[in-house]
């Protein structure tokens, strides 16, 4: 198995914050996009606009400088918007990954069978 972490947040918007908040996740994914370690980083809303999901996926050495980097401009503004319900991470993350996803309650999943067609 490749050396990837997968990281999948569930979040509910808070109320009136929908349209703002598309306007954040707008502008990181376009700073996400230069990232040439990040495979998948894509955003989901329910039907009703109150829940949220993000999926990335990173080569296992690009998620901290995600995290500290490219993504801590829109920390705060992220957290003005959202309460962040669930993390569930799959794969095998360093001690320095798992300190920046520990505080959103990460859920570790190890790898056990399966594959992926994605690049290495």
């Amino acid at each position: 198995m490749k050396d990837h972490i997968t990281n999948v947040f569930q979040m509910e918007i808070l109320p009136g914050k929908l349209e703002s908040f598309k306007e954040i996740v707008k502008a990181a994914v376009a700073a996400t996009q230069k990232e040439p370690g990040t495979l998948i980083y894509e955003y989901s809303f329910s039907d009703d606009g109150k829940t949220a999901h993000i999926v990335e996926r990173y080569q296992a050495d690009t998620v901290v400088s995600h995290v500290d980097e490219t993504f801590a401009p829109f920390a705060q503004p992220f957290n003005d918007h959202v309460r962040f319900v669930g993390l569930t991470v799959y794969g095998n993350p360093d001690a320095e990954t798992r300190k920046r996803l520990d505080p959103f309650g990460a859920v570790y999943l190890k790898p056990f069978d399966g594959f992926d067609r994605l690049p290495d």
